[in-house]
């Protein structure tokens, strides 16, 4: 699916964080060294703090952003066993009224935040506060973003030689043959083999319930007695899987663009609905750019506009752009624009440019990264592969991806078989699985939580926050009509954002789920 006050002693600290620690695991049942292990490594965060300073310099963050680093065990089973250390980031509540006045703003402790993937990094988060739709947050919060486990410099994973992670160029087949379909098979198990290679016994502890559980030592190492959370994406799940865990340790908790929790989706149907749900944003992306074919001239009608892009996807087959972009890469850029509306002028004036034989767009927006980008990238590939492989099991048959794929692609062309090569190596993987929790909690068990979706969202599809929305009592949803893009707080949407605003700063929530209209269509450039 492709986001306070301390404790006076060490001792004090630890005996009133155990008798907090959640029923992850009931005494001796599954779980249950992991709890005794997440409260043991709280307890020592709690009483070392974070020493914020200067950020990495390999990471090459603002010098506004102070960082520094929390301790925790790889394995919660064993709290005294291997350490491995994330970076924290944070840039403190300004304390200042955005409407200015000189009014002083009380503070309302940390809000940290995971931008999802899972994979990617959040240490640029707390520049959020920067942009004007994210001030009044700014004032009352210190803003905190995180590098997960495995994501750099967070003791990162590799999977392979990150100058041979893009390769280009490449085709993408709609109908791939079975001699496509051996080698994309064969390249999927070189790599989960190399993923076992580069992290050895390591790679089984990268998964979504380590990563809850890390949220609860960075927690504690902020010296906050309650969490103030905020996710997107994958974030939500991570979220979700907390609030299940650590439900008397929550506080405010915003779920943003949702990752549907059932266990029986994780992750394989999950990324079967994302597949579907991204042809009919792709339709969407087709019908804005027949609209606007005064602009590009790439057709008046869906039809056109895909005999378009398949004619520009031909002739990148012949004849690569600059030597690196062809047909999969092509995909991949308009994948993004699936994602963010944002993308759509920019891809469409690329897809015109190249048809009237300017590549030069096309290249730089799909073409081979820096050897800087190429490293952040396969990280980030390697901890996604990670966890989703790690969290639940898959099938292990290359017949059975074979036979649902087949049928989703008659239907679902567009990203079908790409989010099969992505999640292959799933099938061939080398660590034990984890059992998906079942995400659940009862009146009162958790603080009411705020859910946020777009009606379109492909990433993300819509039936994962209505499911969010029932597993969570108290819950509210908020959802943006008509509208698909992925992540919608603190964006384009003032009314969503008055609901963000409301819930963080004064804990108030709409009495039942509610809508807001959609954000305005993104202009066309040309």
């Amino acid at each position: 699916m492709r986001a306070a006050a301390l404790y006076s002693a060490a001792g004090t600290l630890l005996l009133t964080t155990l008798a907090a620690a959640p029923a992850e695991g009931t005494p001796g049942g599954p779980g249950a060294a992991e709890a005794r292990g997440t409260a043991v490594a709280a307890g020592r965060a709690a009483a070392a703090g974070i020493e914020f300073g200067r950020c990495p310099k390999a990471e090459e963050l603002p010098a506004a952003l102070r960082c520094g680093t929390v301790t925790v065990p790889l394995d919660y089973a064993r709290p005294d066993g291997e350490q491995i250390e994330l970076t924290v980031s944070r840039v403190r509540a300004t304390h200042k009224s955005p409407e200015g006045g000189g009014r002083e703003v009380p503070g309302q402790g940390a809000l940290l935040y995971n931008p999802g993937g899972p994979g990617a990094s959040g240490l640029y988060f707390p520049l959020a506060g920067m942009v004007p739709q994210w001030k009044r947050i700014a004032a009352a919060y210190d803003l905190v973003g995180y590098a997960p486990r495995g994501v750099a410099p967070s003791a990162p994973l590799s999977c392979q030689d990150p100058g041979d992670f893009f390769k280009g160029p490449r085709p993408a087949p709609t109908q791939p043959s079975d001699a496509f379909k051996e080698q994309r098979a064969a390249e999927a198990e070189a790599y989960a083999r190399g993923c076992a290679e580069r992290a050895g016994d390591a790679l089984r502890h990268y998964h979504s319930l380590n990563n809850a559980r890390d949220l609860e030592v960075v927690r504690a190492a902020l010296g906050e007695e309650r969490l103030t959370f905020m996710g997107a994406s994958y974030g939500t799940y991570l979220g979700a899987l907390y609030a299940e865990l650590f439900p008397s340790r929550v506080r405010r908790m915003v779920f943003d663009s949702v990752v549907n929790p059932a266990p029986e989706g994780i992750w394989y149907r999950n990324n079967l609905e994302q597949s579907e749900a991204f042809e009919d944003r792709w339709s969407d992306f087709k019908e804005w750019i027949a609209e606007h074919h005064a602009v590009y001239g790439l057709g008046d009608s869906p039809r056109e506009v895909q005999n378009s892009y398949e004619e520009a996807s031909e002739r990148l087959a012949a004849e690569p752009a600059g030597g690196t972009v062809g047909p999969a890469q092509l995909q991949g850029a308009f994948l993004k624009a699936g994602y963010y509306d944002d993308y759509w002028p920019h891809r469409a004036e690329a897809l015109s440019a190249y048809l009237r034989g300017d590549p030069q767009p096309l290249i730089d927006q799909a073409g081979t990264r820096t050897e800087e980008g190429a490293a952040g990238a396969e990280n980030s590939n390697a901890v996604y592969t990670a966890v989703e492989c790690n969290d639940a099991p898959w099938p292990t048959d290359f017949e059975v991806w074979d036979r649902d794929n087949t049928r989703l692609a008659r239907r679902a062309p567009f990203e079908t078989w790409d989010n099969v090569w992505t999640n292959l190596p799933c099938a061939y993987w080398r660590a034990p699985r984890q059992r998906p929790l079942d995400v659940r909690t009862g009146p009162g068990e958790l603080p009411p939580t705020l859910v946020l979706a777009a009606e379109e969202d492909a990433a993300t599809p819509y039936e994962g926050a209505l499911e969010l929305r029932r597993r969570l009592s108290g819950s509210v949803l908020v959802t943006e009509r008509d509208a698909g893009t992925h992540g919608v707080g603190g964006g384009a949407n003032a009314c969503v954002n008055g609901h963000l605003e409301a819930y963080l700063l004064e804990g108030r929530l709409p009495a039942r789920d509610t809508s807001c209209a959609p954000r305005p269509e993104p202009e066309p450039r040309g």
